[in-house]
Order: C-alpha cells, then structure tokens, then sequence
C-alpha cells in the first residue's frame, strides 16, 4: 500500500511532491552561553538524501533541532520550500523529525500511539486511519500494530519513530543518528527505508557514522567545532584522499616505527603479520614483494580510500 499524497491537510507552505523541495541556510549561528554550537553555516539542500556528518559534539543535533523549530538561532536565515524558519506553524506543516533520543507511548499500542498523534495533527479521521496503515506497512510495523510500543525492540521502535515523523504527510525528514544501538543488518535495513522515503521528499539524515551515509547519500556535509568544513558530492570527498590510503603488512616489531610515521586508520593482526591501513600525504618509502616473512621491512600497497579517509 502506498501513501495517497493527496491526502494531506493543504497549506501554502506545501509544493509538489517531488519538486522545488529546498532549503535555504545562511550564515546560520547558535550560542550556548559563551560556547559556539555553530559559527556562519551555510548550505542549500534538494530533494533526495543529505548526510550530515561529523563527529559527537560537532554541531549535527544543534542545527537539526534549528531545523525542526525545537531551538532558535542566535544568528542567520533559514527557509524552506520558501517559508522563513520563524513561520513557526508553517514550517512544522512540512517538516517530519525523528530525534535521537527518541521516546513514544510506551503503554499504548503500536496503531493506538499513531492513532493519538494523528488525532493531535487535526487529520480527519478516513485519512488518519488510511495514512497509519499505510506507513505501518511500508515501515514493516503493520502486524505488531497491536503490539505494545514497550515491547518492541530497538530497531522497531526506530522504524515506528519514522512513521510518526511521516504521520502528516512532511515533505522534508530530518533524522538525528537514527542508527544509533542498532545490529549491522537492521541498520541496512534502516537505510534503504530512508531512502525510499527520499524519492520525492527531501531526507537529512545526521550521523558520526561514515557508512551511514557513503552508500544512500548522493551529497553530505560534515560538520565539526561548528564549523561546515564540507558541503558536496560524497564521491569527491572520498576522492580527497585518493592516493593517500595504503595498506602495509609489516612484521609485528614494526608496529611502533609505523605508528609514529603514519596516520593508522585499522589495523589486522595475523600471525603471518600485521596489517596497517594508513593515511599519508607521500608514498611509503620502502617497497618489497607483498608477502611473509617480512623481516623486519613492510611492503604497502596503495588502496581505495572511503567516505572516512576522505
């Protein structure tokens, strides 16, 4: 079953589905006290996923809760679909948000803590009943909806919070770490759903984790000390470190002369040897035949870097 777009509560703040989705940050400042969440970003995101990455601390939940009205910048513009930030009931029309520390109805059920919020949204009943099964489904929640919320594990209960972010219809979702806690095989999972979401709305999804973002995300900015230090393709950033990235298998009494001439991004250990992969403005000095023993010498190889090198 598929959501009826037609169905939502019009406002002039909405626009077509799938067309002239954007929004619009300028010199975007916040200050908590003396410190400085956030210092002049800037960015235009469209339609389609948008990874915001960087590390804990760097400013993601800062400026994702400026994005969801929950917290006013101390400095700046934002717009989106065209509709200042401070149209307050405007914005909140279109904007969906999951956040990361995400918590529900625990004693109702599933459908009975969506039937609530939808009845807190003003959606007319016919429409509110079509628009829970719907996301239920799609979500893959539809035969626990009489299950109750504190029962269900943490992956659903991720995927019960995009549904109640996608409750009213937003053509804009923000989602603050919403990997966080989850197994490798239901954080895929996790991620293809965003991006089904995302084929004609506009998706932000803020994580520290690389691989979140390297496989869904066409274009990412990273933030960090609140500062936008990047705002692109996610394929050139993962270009920036190309031939930079090397693997060398060295003898294990190597490790500490490695350590202190290079940046180590992993290491293997086997008892062939170790492996290190490192990140290096030059080329390794020493070169020989990739293979055991090693005798107290390392042999690299030059590697494709990923989103994190980048």
């Amino acid at each position: 079953m598929e959501i009826r777009k037609d169905t939502f509560i019009p406002s002039r703040a909405h626009v077509p589905y799938g067309k002239n989705n954007e929004i619009e940050i300028r010199n975007l400042s916040k200050n908590y006290g003396k410190k400085t969440a956030l210092e002049h970003v800037s960015v235009t995101i469209h339609s389609g996923m948008y990874g915001l990455l960087g590390p804990n601390g760097g400013g993601k939940t800062s400026l994702m809760r400026i994005l969801a009205t929950l917290s006013e910048a101390s400095g700046g513009e934002i717009s989106m679909n065209g509709i200042p930030i401070k149209e307050t009931g405007n914005i909140r029309e279109i904007v969906g948000y999951l956040p990361q520390d995400f918590s529900f109805y625990r004693g109702m059920s599933v459908y009975g803590a969506m039937d609530y919020l939808g009845l807190l949204s003003e959606i007319p009943d016919k429409i509110r009943r079509e628009r829970i099964l719907a996301l239920l489904e799609q979500v893959n929640l539809k035969e626990d909806m009489r299950t109750k919320v504190k029962a269900l594990s943490g992956g659903m209960k991720r995927r019960l919070g995009i549904a109640q972010a996608l409750l009213h219809n937003p053509q804009i979702l923000i989602v603050d770490e919403p990997t966080a806690g989850l197994d490798p095989e239901e954080r895929i999972r996790f991620r293809n759903l965003l991006s089904e979401f995302a084929e004609d709305r506009i998706v932000i999804l803020s994580t520290h984790i690389s691989s979140d973002v390297e496989s869904c995300c066409e274009n990412i900015g990273v933030l960090n000390n609140g500062k936008m230090i990047w705002n692109g393709s996610t394929k050139e950033l993962a270009g920036q470190a190309e031939g930079k990235v090397y693997l060398i298998s060295a003898a294990k009494k190597q490790d500490k002369q490695i350590k202190e001439k290079y940046a180590v991004l992993n290491i293997i250990s086997s008892q062939s040897g170790t492996q290190y992969r490192v990140l290096s403005d030059v080329e390794p000095e020493e070169k020989y035949m990739l293979q055991p023993p090693y005798v107290g010498r390392w042999v690299y190889v030059s590697v494709k870097p990923d989103l994190r090198e980048g």
